[in-house]
């Protein structure tokens, strides 16, 4: 406390000792009621002044605060692999034995691999190792205070960013001992291989990959693609120790619809020590891409065969002819769904499409129902009159969703239709507009609408049969007429479509570690359930073992982990329980372990680690060296701090107290004695 304030208490006193002796004792009879009241009196005015002079004093408290030694051990399979389990075994005895030198030190253990795990229970199991990650979480526990984090590892990560361009805080310092080999080894290694994941039939695909070598004498190998155990690929290469990579493009021929294994593989060299990393396994779906129509009528007419013919013209279009009364087994699949002439039989139709979200190309004509047509959609409407008009087509040469430009229009005869006042009530285009006794309409003939990803075309006419023949007496060939069908049926058919239950997964696992399959269900109405139950089937092909699994909801989607199966092929079906609903597929787990894939510690990218950290690389035999370096390292030298306080003399609360007391007790006296 400081002199100036002790100097202030001191004259606070005086000055309530003056004021009291002023009050009671200057004329008043001193006796003792007097004295008690005027000691009270002082309590008051002196605690008043020491509220306003609040005198404080600094305590000072001091702590010894200690570096950090954090111990982190890879348990990633390759230590083993490397033959390093005995060295970080060794190493972390050694280091618990040498603890005398290190009582300086704040000490923790880490251990590394799929996860960063506080302790020290080595298994040597991990699959991957993620050393980026552990030094990023340590660096965020440990980063503000000065710490030597001993990393026992093999430098190899097959998980994350690349630990050696981390931005570390300046307090972590790193010290590798590097564990396993770091002979340098000749070795062909396929790297990356990139490819699309779907193929269409009858359509290339490309492969591409990447092959390097490590060595300094020139070799020469082949680099070979196998389908599905065929060999369909080869590329004879050479590597120096100049030419150390080389580079693959082909494209592979997609002849048959299914999975595909693709195999792609580098020939060993002679003593190769690692063939492991010479092939790499990927797999790719080859699909149809053919879509498919139905073309749903009740009535027979020359307009159902031109249309399946126009456009069954692709051959990657199939169109089924089915009447509206048909089952819903035989809508399902479809892509596209062209209604020729609908009448009230088309509720059904028009109930499963509005839930399935499908393209829909509508074609009205004498026998369409308007009064129910204008009821069951909402995208135009027609007062008709019940009078039949021939319509001729006028082309709309706006029109810019698709090329149109190849139709003659007007050398197309008129279509049958019925008058009346038409109102489309959705944004559209019109490809023709109508023109009746050559009267041009402002109103139109075939249009397109687009709306919420719902895509629907419309004719308002019959016997477009006759613009198909119009077409081949113009050109001899369907070929114009034909394309045109192609690009509306392209253009209805680029709709992502609902389905109740989908299910996501993977043809190919490296291993089973990642191994997820996935599914989403939505009820009748085609809103996502989150209180169903689903189940998977899994079968392996080869051995026959079966094994059901609840899948579990994981926000939007259902999911269920295959985190421990053993390599093979297996088939599995998800269903859902009290329906009629499942889906099913197939996939490989492979015999793959990423860590079995290195030769070698990689001692150089930690040494360029500690280099960059403040610390210094060390090998197992120089444990004794790392220890001693730690303890006389001034870095990690204990520190005394001082942490100073200001703190209160009085709390003011007491102070409070205290004059409502004496204030209190001196009104009462008062009171009592008839002084008031």
């Amino acid at each position: 406390m400081k002199t100036v304030t002790v100097l202030l208490i001191l004259l606070a006193a005086i000055a309530s000792l003056c004021l009291v002796l002023f009050q009671y004792f200057y004329r008043d009879k001193k006796g003792k009621l007097q004295i008690v009241l005027g000691l009270l009196r002082f309590v008051v005015v002196f605690s008043g002044f020491l509220l306003l002079i609040n005198p404080k004093f600094i305590k000072e408290e001091y702590s010894i605060e200690k570096a950090n030694l954090i111990v982190v051990a890879d348990n990633s399979s390759s230590i083993k692999t490397l033959e390093g389990t005995e060295l970080i075994f060794n190493s972390i005895t050694e280091l618990k034995a040498n603890d005398a030198p290190l009582n300086n030190f704040n000490s923790s253990s880490y251990l590394l691999g799929n996860r960063t795990i506080e302790g020290d229970s080595l298994t040597f199991e991990d699959k991957t190792t993620n050393i980026s990650e552990t030094l990023n979480s340590l660096n965020e526990i440990y980063g503000d205070a000065s710490s030597a984090l001993v990393l026992l590892t093999d430098g190899n990560q097959t998980l994350g960013l690349d630990y050696e361009f981390l931005q570390l805080d300046e307090g972590i310092h790193v010290f590798p001992i590097v564990v396993g080999d770091t002979t340098n080894y000749e070795d062909l290694k396929v790297d990356r291989v990139n490819a699309n994941k779907y193929a269409f039939l009858k359509n290339k695909f490309p492969i591409e990959t990447s092959i390097s070598y490590s060595g300094s004498r020139s070799v020469s190998s082949n680099a070979k693609i196998y389908l599905n155990g065929q060999l369909v690929f080869k590329q004879p290469l050479n590597f120096n120790k100049n030419k150390t990579s080389a580079r693959i493009e082909t494209l592979l021929e997609a002849n048959s619809v299914g999975v595909k294994n693709l195999n792609i593989r580098v020939d060993a060299l002679e003593n190769e020590k690692n063939t492991i990393n010479n092939s790499k396994e990927i797999a790719l779906e080859v699909i149809d891409e053919k879509t498919k129509i139905a073309l749903v009528s009740s009535i027979l007419h020359p307009d159902i065969g031109a249309l399946k013919k126009a456009i069954e013209a692709n051959e990657q279009r199939e169109v089924k002819v089915i009447k509206p009364n048909s089952s819903i087994d035989l809508l399902e699949n479809n892509d596209v769904f062209v209604l020729y002439q609908p009448n009230s039989s088309f509720k059904p139709v028009y109930d499963f499409i509005e839930k399935r979200g499908a393209g829909l190309f509508t074609i009205t004509g004498s026998k369409t129902d308007w009064n129910f047509l204008n009821k069951i959609q909402t995208s135009f409407s027609k007062d008709s009159y019940n009078q039949k008009e021939e319509i001729l087509p006028v082309k709309n040469a706006a029109f810019s969703i698709f090329d149109i430009s190849e139709l003659a229009f007007d050398t197309y005869p008129p279509l049958d239709s019925e008058l009346g006042d038409l109102i489309i009530t959705k944004p559209y285009e019109a490809i023709a507009n109508q023109r009746i006794k050559g009267v041009d309409l402002n109103s139109p003939l075939l249009l397109v609408t687009s709306e919420d990803q719902a895509r629907e075309a419309v004719l308002f006419g019959e016997n477009i049969w006759k613009w198909r023949v119009q077409t081949y007496r113009d050109d001899r060939s369907f070929k114009t007429f034909d394309d045109f069908m192609g690009k509306l049926i392209f253009y209805l058919s680029d709709v992502k479509q609902k389905s109740r239950l989908s299910i996501s997964y993977e043809n190919l696992y490296d291993g089973s570690t990642n191994a997820k399959i996935s599914a989403s269900y939505f009820d009748n109405s085609y809103t996502f359930d989150p209180n169903a139950s689903l189940n998977l089937k899994l079968t392996q092909k080869d051995s026959g073992f079966s094994r059901e699994f609840p899948m579990l909801l994981n926000g939007n989607k259902y999911e269920v982990s295959l985190d421990g199966l053993t390599s093979g092929n297996y088939q599995f079906s998800v269903s859902v329980a009290e329906e009629n609903l499942s889906k099913s597929g197939q996939f490989t787990i492979l015999d793959f372990n990423l860590e079995d894939q290195f030769l070698a510690a990689d001692y150089q990218k930690l040494d360029r680690l500690a280099e960059r950290t403040g610390g210094r690389l060390y090998f197992p035999d120089q444990i004794g060296s790392l220890i001693e370096d730690l303890a006389r390292d001034n870095r990690f030298k204990p520190v005394q701090k001082s942490n100073r306080n200001v703190v209160s003399l009085i709390d003011f609360r007491y102070l409070l107290a205290l004059m409502v007391l004496a204030l209190a007790a001196e009104w009462m006296i008062r009171k009592y004695n008839g002084l008031l």
